[in-house]
């Protein structure tokens, strides 16, 4: 719950800097876990998950923040930054807890490094809705990024596909990996 709390939140103060007040006034400018928990994908899916993979797979999501992008004041280019800035906050909560687990080195601090790894490699993957994509839809050009959101619809079954294929994992951990070691964190 810290790292999707901080990640969200970082989605909101962005676009809060940038022009939108949609997350604002939707109470979610907060690091209380309680604005960010969504009952399906922070309860039931990881459930699903766990019991369907007989507990060597769990995943789940906060409940994303509410972003106007016709609110901020560059579209085109402030959705790159309010996408990079949830696993940029992840990558960069990461960090401190690396140096805070070499003053104290207990095992929570490591689970708390990873978690927070994984989550923000994850949502760099340019499947939407994750983060990856809206970083992507900055990039592309117009008539390309509207082509492209068309895809959103099945983005979490096209996630869920690649997960159970092991694809998933076949990205997501050779990153982890390598940013773990760069972090000197043992895994």
């Amino acid at each position: 719950m810290i790292a999707v709390s901080v990640h969200e939140f970082s989605h909101g103060w962005m676009a809060y800097k940038l022009g939108d007040t949609t997350a604002k006034y939707a109470g979610r400018l907060t690091l209380n876990p309680l604005a960010h928990i969504d009952p399906m994908w922070t309860f039931l899916f990881p459930l699903f998950l766990y019991i369907s993979t007989g507990g060597q797979f769990i995943f789940g999501a906060a409940k994303p923040v509410p972003i106007n992008y016709w609110s901020l004041k560059n579209p085109k280019r402030d959705i790159i930054l309010v996408g990079a800035s949830g696993p940029a906050a992840n990558f960069i909560l990461a960090f401190l807890l690396s140096l805070l687990s070499k003053l104290i080195p207990i095992s929570i601090l490591q689970n708390l490094i990873v978690i927070n790894v994984v989550l923000g490699v994850f949502n760099l993957i340019p499947i939407p809705p994750l983060d990856g994509s809206r970083i992507l839809m900055g990039i592309l050009p117009f008539r390309l990024t509207s082509r492209y959101s068309l895809i959103e619809p099945y983005g979490f079954i096209i996630l869920i596909l690649l997960m159970w294929m092991g694809l998933l994992g076949r990205i997501i951990w050779p990153l982890v990996e390598f940013i773990l070691r760069l972090l000197g964190v043992i895994f």
